[in-house]
């Protein structure tokens, strides 16, 4: 079992930067990978950036690429989400979510999700 919590949404005009913090507690997070996800309203939820469990590698949707950086501390059990340049259409709940496998390919869904937290980009 672990359990995710997302801080560090709010609102921000368009071209300011957030970051969001993801932190984890319950199994060994440093040994899986983990993801960032989002959803708009009436819009599927997409996904946004992964880190693998060393941190070494990442992945990025083409939508966030250059604008978006995933990192992750594991001494500190937390994975980051910073944004830069923000847009009106990055607006959504923002995920984090735990993959059951240490590098992300885009095959295999995470097992665990945190409750989400808000971002809304003012144009």
């Amino acid at each position: 079992q672990v359990q995710l919590l997302e801080s560090g949404g709010g609102l921000v005009q368009t071209g300011g930067s957030l970051r969001l913090s993801c932190a984890a507690s319950g199994r060994t997070f440093s040994s899986y990978a983990i993801g960032w996800f989002r959803q708009a309203p009436v819009k599927k939820r997409e996904f946004v950036a992964a880190v693998s469990r060393s941190g070494d590698s990442t992945y990025y949707a083409d939508s966030v690429k250059g604008r978006f950086t995933i990192s992750r501390d594991n001494a500190k059990n937390t994975v980051y989400l910073q944004m830069n340049s923000l847009k009106p259409e990055d607006t959504a709940v923002y995920y984090c979510a735990s993959y059951p496998v240490s590098t992300y390919s885009g095959k295999t869904p995470p097992n665990y999700w945190g409750q989400g937290t808000q971002v809304t980009v003012s144009s």
